[in-house]
């Protein structure tokens, strides 16, 4: 049974995903903080660089914007989109001029180094499906178990999209019924529609392009709330009652009856403090005297596993398996917990059995199916370092 907690206070809001009473996600935005990841604008290229395959793009934000190749040229593949493509056989400057107007959605807000990444290929989120303009491809959430579940998904969407459309069905999609599905798919079809005609518009009645705003996404609380509703959602718990406000017509906005109630201290329903105290610090101890450190960068986050107090009863490869089991338990939790993104590289204790470390893979990903984001687990490199990445839920980095 999941609750949504969402406490405003005077400079942030602070958003709690509960499970039986215990806390399993959670997320902060600062007042003021602005996001601008998934919102889509009219930009206007300013540098194409050849050497590196990429442009810079002004939005009309401090910082210009960066795109590469392949986020330009149209997807060749289903399952990795142009992640495997060999970019040497392309030019940019065959599809990118100075000075030209360009319609883009930012993938990865900006950092103090660093301004946004965008893409021209967008992605309009509904609340079953996420439509993809110009696209050919539908996939299925691979969170949806079940053969005839997927193809049956995938034949109620291929069904009620032209040939202009691709989609991606989400988890939420799961169990709803053709009508239900084909709503939504109107609905996002009809948001990218005012989109395209809202950019048409402006080149064609400006003889002078600036950048500027197209759409904004939702913020965090709409996106948490599409993400959860047709989930094992509960209620929601607010101690704001502009956000309660909030909620109640975003509900009603998707028909959709939840419980939602008001409450002064939310951090007292389930001493949540104390949870949130532990988020903060670098050391994690494990239940059998053993712990993990969780180290970010800039470049990507690295978790390292430690035998600490635990010195085991049988032999040492049973001793430092036992360890690396809970660990992998741990660290997956706190990926959700912490919304760690990005690369992340786990130095295990190394374990000279090679199944043992097939059996920690099969764990490893048997414990991110609970996880709402996209993960991807690479696996163990020549220097014994597990690889894999995962996708922000919500939060700045």
């Amino acid at each position: 049974m999941q609750e949504l907690l969402i406490n405003v206070s005077n400079n942030k809001k602070e958003v709690l995903l509960v499970e039986n009473g215990k806390l399993i996600e959670r997320y902060i935005e600062e007042n003021g903080q602005e996001r601008i990841e998934g919102n889509v604008y009219l930009g206007i290229v300013k540098d194409v660089l050849p050497g590196m395959q990429a442009a810079f793009v002004d939005i009309g934000k401090e910082k210009n914007t960066f795109i590469h190749i392949r986020d330009v040229i149209p997807k060749v593949s289903l399952q990795t989109g142009n992640k495997n493509e060999n970019f040497e056989k392309y030019n940019i400057k065959d599809y990118l001029k100075e000075g030209m107007p360009i319609l883009v959605q930012v993938k990865k807000d900006s950092t103090n180094k660093k301004g946004a990444r965008i893409s021209t290929h967008l992605t309009i989120p509904g609340r079953f499906v996420v439509i993809m303009p110009n696209e050919p491809f539908i996939t299925v959430s691979q969170k949806i178990n079940g053969a005839d579940e997927r193809a049956r998904l995938k034949k109620i969407v291929s069904n009620s999209i032209t040939d202009k459309y691709g989609a991606i069905i989400r988890t939420s999609a799961q169990n709803k019924s053709a009508e239900e599905i084909q709503k939504d798919i109107q609905k996002t079809i009809e948001k990218y529609e005012k989109i395209e005609k809202k950019y048409n518009d402006i080149l064609n009645n400006k003889p002078k392009f600036s950048p500027q705003i197209i759409y904004k996404s939702e913020d965090l609380i709409e996106r948490i709330l599409i993400d959860l509703m047709d989930q094992e959602l509960y209620r929601i718990v607010t101690n704001d009652e502009e956000m309660y406000k909030k909620i109640e017509n975003k509900l009603k906005e998707e028909n959709k009856n939840l419980k939602i109630e008001l409450e002064n201290n939310i951090y007292n329903m389930y001493s949540l403090e104390k949870e949130i105290e532990e988020l903060e610090k670098r050391k994690v101890w494990l239940r059998c005297g053993g712990f993990i450190t969780i180290d970010k960068t800039e470049a990507l986050t690295a978790i390292d596993v430690n035998s600490g107090k635990y010195t085991g009863k049988k032999d040492l490869e049973q001793t430092i398996f036992t360890v690396n089991k809970e660990a992998t338990i741990e660290i997956a939790k706190q990926l959700r917990l912490r919304d760690i993104g990005g690369i992340i590289i786990i130095d295990y204790i190394d374990m000279r059995n090679k199944e043992n470390e097939e059996k920690i893979i099969e764990l490893f990903k048997e414990q991110l199916k609970k996880d709402r984001s996209k993960t991807q687990i690479v696996g163990f490199s020549k220097l014994n370092l597990l690889e894999m990445t995962r996708k922000h839920m919500c939060s700045n980095d």
